[in-house]
This record gives C-alpha cells, structure tokens and sequence, in this order.
C-alpha cells in the first residue's frame, strides 16, 4: 500500500542519512547546532537537560555534530546501544543526554500541525497516557495550587487507555484490573455522556475498546465548557480515535473542541515503530521539569522521521476526507444488514472508519461474538470481538469501495449462513457464553 511504501522508503533514506523530511523549516547540512537545539527548545517539552552537542551521524563508538566536529561516546544513549552503529543504523543512536538533528523537525512539525505550543515524545500508547496524567498532576499542585497528594482525575466509565498500573487505576474492564491491586489512588469514575456529572475529565473522545461508542451530541463541547469553567484540565486520548480514524484529524473536531491535552499514538508510527506523543501548550508543558519525566527512546531519530512521514501521507492523500466518505459507505452497509437480521444486530455505530456492531447476545447464545470472528476470517474478513458482543469495523483508511463491499457480504454470510449452523452444532445444553460481569469499581455492568 502507498502509506507503507512511503514509510519504508523514509526509513531507508534515514539509514543513508537523509535529512530531506519535507517539513514547513528544514534542516539541512548546513544547520548549525545552536539552530537545532533551538527549535527543540521552542517546540518539545524540557524534562531533558541535554549536554549542547547534537548528534548528526555515529559509526562504532564515535559521533560527529552538524559542523563534522568528532566524538568518542562514552554514554551510548545509557546503555541502549550496545551495538556496533554501523551494524544497526547510522546516526539513529537515541541520544537522551545529548540532542539529535531529527527530533526538532518532528517537534515543529507536530506542533504547527496540530496548533499546540509543545510536544512530549513517549512510545507507546499506554506512555502517552502515563505522561498525560503526569503533566496533569503537576500542573494541578503548581497552577491551580491543589494541596499535596489531593488531585484528583475524573474518568469515564468504560474508557480504557492501556495496561500499565497507573493508566488501569482507571478502568472499568475487570480482565484489566483483577490481580493486579491495589490500584492507585486519585482517580474518580463518571458515567460516559454525562456532562453533568463532569467536573475534571479525563476520557477517549470516543470509547474504542468499550465497543465504538459515541458521545451524545455536544458532549465534549460540554465537557470543555465544564473544564474551562471550573479551571481544569481537559485531556483527550486520541491515541485510536485520532489521526484521521473517525473522519476528522482528531474525534474531538467534531464538535470544534480544543483540549489541553491531546495524547496521539498507534497510526503516528503508520505500523512501523512505536511512536506516540502528548501536545500541550507551554502553561502546561513547562510544569515539567528537567529530570522529572522522560523516556530512553522518545523522540529518537528514527521515530521521528517515520512519524513526520506517517503525518504527511494523511495529509497528502487527505485521510481524513477519506475516512469520512468511505466510513458512511461502510455505515450504510451495515445499517443493511441490520435491517435484514434486527434480532442479531442490536446496533450500528461509528463516525468514519471507526465502526462497532454491536450483537444481542440472548439471541446469538449459545455463540460467541469471537466464533463469529473466526468465521469472518475463514471468509476472508479479519475484525475481531470486544466484550464478546461487539464486533470492531477498522479497516485501513486506504480500503476500497469493493473491499468495503466484500467485507460487508461477509458479515452478513456468517450471520445468515455460519451462525444458524453454529448453533446446530453447539450441544441442546451448552453453556452459552458468560455475561458480562459487573464492574468490580462502580457495581455495574459497563460492557454489554
């Protein structure tokens, strides 16, 4: 595909050091280290304090700066490369303790792109979030000056945002938090879609893992209402929903909402290299001091330049327009389907290509939503189940109108076709599949 083509073909001009990444400033060869370390000073957070050097290129244990001045690394990145340079990839040695010539550009380029005055670099999805909660707290204890170890984040019930300890102190999802307690303290819950019970937010713009769902309509208008009202930060998870997934850059412009806070992920490394990110503006950023949050890998060279990449094949071959015409499409066939087969499907649900179908588990019992998985994939069709009755739609924003098709056929093949044979072939008395436990936070049942 075009998007992967363009990446791979980023990524072995990086290896050559290639620094023509098309962004709105370059930086070339004749960039000089105090320009480079400038633009990473405007535009990235400063949790580093890096010794002035940037790193250009690297063979074995020596590196050289933009002015070809030499050096011998007696660091290697705190121990993250081990190896020969040269036997990896040249110049794409992390340098946490000094600066890198590709950094800045995704810095400038991410920022303008999105209209915030600063990025953290993180990885992983789960990191954008940790960092997020981080950036949120800190601000809390210096802005608004809530008293030690009081601050408080509010989020929704259903949202899942990560595994790691601190991210599922906030879930609702039993599979993610039983065995793992105690969790850590400071976190509320509210129901999803109730403005009114919203006075600090946390939360997805819209619920991926929970099934596809959708806020009422002015919902997050609402919420940044709240937020600015009462002095607290909004923060939107965009790590699934952004990016063009739902039809818009971000699910949040659907209803013109700018959040403090924007956390991006999973695409902006376009399924090469992890990569994810946490915008904020500088009132906020700068609550983060050198030393206080950071990550061996953020913002590395190489991750850099895929994610510049990533971001403009959305841009060039407008992805988002794409979602959107292609979402409504797919939208439609399904409505199709559940017009023909109204005892299976429940509901349809979704804004561009982020699509969930959500089944009546009474009447697919004894089946299960990850049988009727494994028969879409024996027809060709790879989506998998959410909480057993939801089925996720989330096809590459490059799909096209006969894939959509196909795609469409297959669902309703295995609900006409393979279900009714599936339950002949279950026992008269099967156990039919679980339901849906209670939330072990809020006494409820959340998903189902």
């Amino acid at each position: 595909m075009a998007t992967m083509r363009q990446v791979q073909c980023l990524m072995r001009r990086v290896c050559r050091g290639s620094r023509n990444y098309g962004v709105a400033t370059q930086l070339n060869a004749s960039s000089s280290s105090q320009t480079i370390i400038d633009k990473e000073y405007q535009h990235s957070a400063h949790n580093y304090h890096p010794i002035p050097i940037v790193f250009a290129q690297a063979k074995g244990s020596a590196v050289w700066d933009p002015e070809g001045n030499k050096y011998i690394d007696f660091l290697s990145g705190y121990s993250a490369v081990n190896q020969n340079d040269a036997q990896m990839i040249d110049g794409g040695r992390k340098a946490i303790a000094f600066y890198n010539d590709r950094f800045p550009l995704f810095a400038e380029y991410v920022t303008t792109m999105f209209g915030y005055d600063m990025v953290l670099p993180m990885n992983t999805g789960a990191e954008g979030v940790e960092t997020a909660m981080k950036l949120a707290r800190k601000w809390g204890y210096e802005k608004k000056r809530i008293p030690n170890n009081e601050a408080l984040i509010v989020s929704c019930c259903g949202c899942f945002n990560g595994r790691t300890l601190g991210v599922i102190s906030m879930s609702c999802d039993n599979e993610a938090t039983r065995g793992f307690g105690p969790l850590m303290p400071g976190h509320l819950k509210v129901d999803f879609g109730d403005a009114e019970a919203l006075e600090r937010i946390f939360k997805e713009p819209i619920q991926g893992e929970a099934g596809v769902k959708i806020p009422p309509d002015g919902y997050l208008k609402a919420v940044r209402d709240l937020c600015s009202k009462y002095n607290v930060l909004m923060i939107a998870d965009e790590i699934q929903t952004g990016l063009a997934r739902t039809g818009k850059m971000l699910a949040c412009e659907w209803e013109d909402v700018r959040p403090d806070v924007v956390i991006l992920g999973k695409a902006l490394g376009g399924g090469i290299i992890p990569v994810s990110a946490v915008l904020a503006d500088k009132d906020v950023m700068l609550c983060i001091k050198p030393g206080q949050h950071g990550s061996t890998f953020g913002g590395n060279p190489l991750a850099s330049a895929v994610a510049i990449a990533s971001l403009q094949v959305i841009k060039d071959e407008r992805l988002a327009e794409r979602s959107a015409q292609m979402g409504e499409e797919l939208l439609q066939q399904l409505h199709k389907i559940q017009q023909k087969h109204p005892n299976h499907v429940k509901e349809v649900r979704g804004r561009g290509l982020f699509v969930g179908v959500e089944l009546n588990s009474e009447s697919l019992s004894p089946v299960s939503g990850f049988e009727l998985s494994e028969k879409l994939k024996e027809r060709g069709v790879l989506a998998k189940s959410t909480h057993d009755t939801i089925i996720r739609f989330t096809p590459p924003l490059c799909i096209s109108h006969d894939e959509i098709q196909e795609g469409s056929k297959a669902l309703a093949d295995v609900l006409e076709i393979d279900l009714p044979k599936l339950k002949k072939m279950k026992p008269k008395d099967a156990t039919p599949p679980a339901a849906p436990s209670a939330c072990d936070r809020c006494g409820r049942v959340v998903y189902g």
